[in-house]
């Protein structure tokens, strides 16, 4: 049986299993959030305990690090915008995206027609509401490079087809996101993506987590989680105290203490104990860390189960908003609305050339309105409600948020625009309920769409999941 996420004494929704995860960082490489280059402006603090270390490095003039909601720490423009890239991504009859230390493939030119690139559609279909459909660049903004600005470490400077000067970054063009407004956002895309049929990736960019090699930090729908290097999640346990470890005896036959090398040294939050002579275990601040002996799935929350046992994250993701619930599906555990039904995402990406997204309000909502009602917008609001939010609804992250569309068109809208609803928005797009949701843990409409929901629909908001990996 999946455990529940409780309240807290102000009332909030908060993780039990995972507001009690140790979320361990390092302080040293933090450098007021910026490594190696100037001075950004006013930075935006995400309203958690602790953030992620990160390992500073070498970077253009003007250009920093800050520390996100859900993302980690991702490098910034001299404006404090989040920067992306492109890499190139295997689709169904082809590739898109940006090659490695060549031309960018993002330019300042409308696409008008599908490729084809995701079968069994056909390509040369001509695009929805072309009047509007941005180009590339118009949606993606290249990062120019000044001139006489020149690489620095792991950045580059590669010339684009009309002549100008991008950066790089381990060769693949940056760019920032015409959605992100303020530091602190990364609104444009994520570092999560659900591989498969969900289409060509744009990625947000960050220095390397400060980690010993042995570890990896990874982003899962609940934080950035701590793993080992082939994949397999990291715990503690609160029968340790600081600096020891007290799991002996029957406890080893379930927990595997990990290893430090004997050459192993310490460095900021990452220690090193001794469990007996000339065996060394690492402690992530001061607490002794494990694996599960009996798990077999990467980035696995079931060791949690056990009493007393935690994953470990780098950084916890905010809280949600109190408005909302916890509840346990026939798949995981999902964010629900205060009635206890399930919350959904959408999610959309054409089959342009650039493969833009489209399941952003400032976008087309012909796909949108086709998968949840047939191109009727009175069924899309039937069948997929907005999560309303009451006036005067706030968020303490950015993460978070509210806004106000037309149901009409699927647009945002100004507060005074008839017909305006005021809706909870989840990375700044609406969320909604499905229609034929009747209880609370009901999941009626996980993949509903195009692509089991991945291209072209919806998938529920899960924050676990054992079995079909849709948290992780």
């Amino acid at each position: 049986m999946l455990r529940r996420l409780g309240f807290d004494d102000n009332g909030n929704e908060t993780m039990k299993r995972v507001g009690k995860a140790l979320v361990l960082i390092g302080t040293a490489a933090l450098l007021s959030g910026v490594a190696l280059g100037q001075s950004q402006g006013a930075k935006y603090r995400p309203p958690v305990a602790d953030l992620e270390a990160f390992v500073p490095e070498p970077m253009p003039a003007g250009f920093g690090v800050q520390h996100t909601d859900v993302d980690g720490p991702v490098f910034v423009n001299a404006s404090g915008m989040t920067l992306y890239n492109w890499p190139l991504n295997n689709l169904r009859n082809g590739t898109a995206g940006d090659r490695k230390d060549a031309p960018p493939e993002c330019v300042d030119e409308k696409r008008t027609v599908n490729t084809g690139l995701m079968s069994p559609y056909p390509g040369d279909l001509l695009l929805p509401d072309l009047e509007t459909r941005p180009t590339c660049t118009q949606a993606w903004p290249p990062e120019y490079a000044a001139d006489g600005a020149a690489p620095v470490g792991k950045w580059g400077i590669v010339t684009r087809k009309d002549g100008k000067k991008q950066w790089t970054y381990g060769g693949f063009p940056v760019y920032t996101s015409a959605l992100d407004k303020r530091p602190g956002h990364v609104i444009g895309s994520s570092r999560r993506w659900n591989r498969g049929d969900s289409g060509s990736h744009r990625e947000a960019i960050g220095p390397a987590p400060d980690a010993p090699p042995a570890f990896v930090v990874r982003t899962v729908a609940t934080g950035r989680l701590l793993t080992t290097d082939v994949g397999f999640s990291v715990y503690a346990s609160d029968g340790d105290t600081l600096n020891k470890s007290n799991c002996v005896a029957s406890c080893l036959k379930e927990w595997r203490p990990i290893a430090a090398p004997q050459t192993a040294l310490t460095r900021g939050d990452w220690g090193i104990i001794e469990r007996s002579p000339g065996i060394k275990q690492w402690t992530f601040r001061g607490r002794p860390l494990y694996t599960r002996i009996a798990e077999t799935r990467n980035r696995s929350l079931e060791g949690s189960d056990s009493p007393g046992w935690h994953n470990v994250y780098t950084q916890i993701n905010p809280k949600i908003p109190a408005a909302f619930t916890i509840q346990d599906t026939r798949v995981g555990e999902v964010i629900a609305d205060k009635d206890g039904k399930t919350i959904y995402l959408y999610r959309c990406g054409d089959d342009a050339q650039d493969q833009l997204a489209c399941d952003h309000p400032s976008t087309t909502q012909a796909y949108r309105m086709a998968v949840c009602g047939g191109g009727d917008p009175e069924r899309c609001v039937t069948s997929f409600p907005y999560v309303l939010a009451p006036v005067g609804a706030k968020s303490e992250s950015l993460i978070w948020g509210t806004m106000y569309v037309d149901p009409k068109t699927g647009h945002q809208v100004d507060a005074k625009a008839p017909g305006a609803l005021h809706v909870w928005t989840f990375r700044d797009r609406p969320i909604y309920t499905h229609g034929l949701d009747k209880a609370a843990g009901e999941i009626n409409a996980d993949g509903w769409g195009e692509f089991n929901g991945k291209r072209n629909g919806y998938k529920g908001f899960f924050i676990r999941d054992d079995y079909l990996n849709n948290a992780t």
